[in-house]
């Protein structure tokens, strides 16, 4: 999907407030929005559902964010780093936006994200948070309103730790987010590594590392593969027969429902961790379920609640703000404090602008209609858990 198609798309979902906002001559009467996502390939559902979530909450605030009509320039990153700078560039430099958000991986949101903070453009990230950014890297430009990096992995290797599992194998592509991960389970999990791989960004075929895994015989084991490398993947561990023996434990991007629904019943009963399900008994998340299926006739994933929660909060800070999101200071305090119905529950801001807040542990199970879906355990596993990095952030 090129620039114009993305902006042709776009028309129908908020045309009231585009077609408003093109009349309006100065920033302040507006709060345009510049979103660049990963929107074609094998992992456009992150980024597809990342844009419906967050237009939803567009929609449904009356094509409005903080009271000021929204104009959202939506553009497809084609999962290519140097794509998705470029639209960065356009949208910061001649667009004028007043801030962007929409990336889905590490890899291309660290490249793109200079063209922002650098030319005084908050990022608001509605997924990639790179454990780099929460530390020593923080910048005061840029906000996680998903979660860090490491923290699902944590939380995975704390209820690892807490079943009495003695080993497990880590699998994980060679990138950033990779890294972090990998690292995020070996932080909370006390039994022995028996193995650890980095594949290739992107691959598809796992099939030498599944012979590693038979070869090693570990109780559990724990990928990190978003997208359709998730998807292929368990279907190839599934079909090997290797579940039989070792426990598959996940993220909770890769049992997500788009995920369900592209393998199948072999998803019933494996284990997962997130910040967020759809069973989370919140009014705010109630309404957003109920809305995300009313719109699109699908269940919302993770991804999609992210970017429904980055609307409210940019909603929740333009009117903090009182609208002066062109005075850049004002709108970043209001960022920093925003009070917001997150669909996730309780939230707030740590120093390093990631979040602090609780994860859970999910299964899959039956919906009562001849469909599976994430149940959470009522507990959070970590409760108003931060990460790792904070201390190394010197911002103030």
């Amino acid at each position: 999907m090129n620039h114009l198609r993305a902006r042709a798309f776009l028309l129908p979902l908020a045309a009231a407030a585009c077609l408003a906002a093109a009349t309006l001559a100065h920033a302040a009467d507006r709060v345009k929005v510049g979103f660049v996502s990963t929107l074609s390939g094998p992992s456009s559902a992150l980024g597809v559902d990342i844009r419906d979530g967050f237009m939803l909450a567009v929609r449904l605030n009356g094509g409005k964010l903080g009271g000021l009509p929204a104009e959202v320039l939506i553009t497809d990153d084609q999962f290519n780093p140097d794509v998705g700078r470029q639209a960065f560039e356009r949208y910061v430099k001649r667009d004028k936006v007043d801030v962007m958000t929409g990336v889905v991986f590490s890899n291309i949101m660290l490249a793109a994200l200079p063209e922002a903070v650098d030319n005084n453009v908050v990022y608001i990230s509605p997924n990639a948070a790179p454990s780099s950014i929460a530390g020593k890297d923080c910048n005061p430009m840029f906000f996680a309103a998903s979660w860090p990096n490491d923290a699902y992995h944590e939380a995975a290797g704390a209820f690892a730790t807490q079943r009495g599992l003695k080993n497990a194998y880590l699998i994980a592509p060679n990138y950033q987010a990779g890294k972090d991960s990998l690292a995020g389970f070996k932080r909370t999990f006390k039994g022995q590594v028996v193995g650890e791989t980095y594949t290739k960004l992107g691959q598809l075929d796992y099939a030498a590392e599944l012979a590693e895994i038979r070869a090693a015989k570990p109780q559990t084991l724990y990928i990190f593969l978003p997208g359709g490398m998730g998807i292929n993947f368990i279907k190839q561990f599934i079909g090997s027969g290797l579940s039989k023996d070792t426990m598959l434990l996940l993220p909770g991007f890769s049992a997500d429902q788009d995920v369900i629904s592209a393998v199948g019943p072999a998803m019933a009963g494996l284990f997962n961790t997130a910040h967020w399900s759809p069973d989370l008994d919140n009014p705010a998340n109630r309404k957003f379920v109920a809305e995300f299926q009313k719109a699109y006739n699908r269940l919302p994933t993770l991804y999609a609640s992210q970017g429904y929660d980055t609307a409210l909060l940019i909603d929740a800070a333009v009117r903090d703000a009182k609208g002066k999101v062109e005075d850049r200071q004002a709108f970043r305090n209001a960022l920093r404090a925003a009070k917001f119905e997150s669909v996730r529950g309780p939230f707030k801001f740590n120093k390093n602008q990631y979040p602090i807040q609780n994860y859970y542990v999910r299964s899959i199970g039956n919906d009562g209609k001849g469909g599976l879906v994430n149940k959470s355990f009522n507990e959070p596993i970590l409760r108003d858990h931060g990460d790792a990095y904070v201390q190394q952030c010197q911002m103030k």
